[in-house]
């Protein structure tokens, strides 16, 4: 395959995610952007999260900020984000939509995900 053709499938997917995001269609979801085997809750935040709440994790115009205080643990626990990145949620603290659940991702992905939140929101601080 052309290194164009590469380069040209992977602007139409990533086009094609970024329309998804925060639809109030609640089975539409981006589609899967393959990951290595040994990657890492950031990159896997980057690869599957990162084009609705934004690569710095304060949100975008799909998707709420995951440093806003309504996301710190005792108000939206692990299993809340487990919840939500598996099946999906409805719109409540947000405007955007409702968010589709994230395809093709295993457990132990998610896991690391949550982690890497997790560790962000202590070292960046929760905004109000």
């Amino acid at each position: 395959m052309k290194p164009t053709s590469i380069l040209t499938g992977l602007v139409v997917a990533l086009t094609v995610v970024l329309s998804a995001c925060g639809s109030d269609d609640p089975v539409a979801a981006p589609p899967v952007v393959p990951l290595a085997a040994e990657a890492d809750g950031a990159t896997i935040y980057q690869a599957r999260c990162a084009s609705c709440h934004g690569e710095d994790l304060r949100g975008t115009n799909k998707g709420p900020s995951q440093l806003s205080i309504v996301y710190e643990p005792n108000h939206h626990g692990d299993d809340s984000y487990r919840s939500a990145i598996r099946n999906g949620a409805p719109q409540h603290h947000w405007g955007f939509g409702n968010m589709p659940a994230v395809e093709d991702i295993t457990d132990d992905q998610i896991k690391q995900v949550i982690a890497y939140i997790r560790t962000q929101q202590q070292e960046l601080g929760f905004e109000q």
